[in-house]
């Protein structure tokens, strides 16, 4: 049981590390200040899910996701 918890925590210590650095990549929302003017709905606005940052943004989730599952796991486990 003592290797499966220090394979988990070394997974959970790397999503951490990936998940931090992606949400440093990513732009603000206030970057996106052609939305007043309507510039929102250019090729580019419609498009964000297929560019880096829509990808980025679904990385995020899932890193996020993995994050709270592997935190739970690790608390439970530290109680059994």
């Amino acid at each position: 049981m003592g290797a499966l918890r220090i394979a988990v925590i070394v997974i959970f210590i790397l999503v951490c590390i990936a998940l931090t650095a992606l949400v440093l990549l990513q732009e603000g929302k206030s970057a996106g200040l052609g939305a007043i003017s309507g510039a929102a709905e250019s090729y580019w606005g419609k498009n964000k899910g297929r560019s880096m940052e829509g990808k980025l943004v679904k990385i995020t989730k899932y890193l996020a996701i993995a994050f709270m599952v592997l935190a739970v796991v690790l608390n439970i486990s530290r109680f059994s």
